[in-house]
């Protein structure tokens, strides 16, 4: 959590506004690779993609 601590840090000192959707969509695409990694929804994702 201390790695998300010092990016949004970052972003509230350099006025980087335009990296918070980037940072999110990253974030949202880690979770669902990693919630399809093993469970029983995987068939429903890798449908997506």
């Amino acid at each position: 959590m201390e790695f998300l601590k010092d990016i949004f840090n970052y972003l509230l000192s350099r006025k980087k506004w335009w990296l918070a959707p980037v940072i999110i969509v990253l974030l949202l695409i880690g979770f669902i690779v990693v919630l399809g990694g093993g469970s029983a929804v995987a068939p429903f994702i890798y449908s997506i993609f």
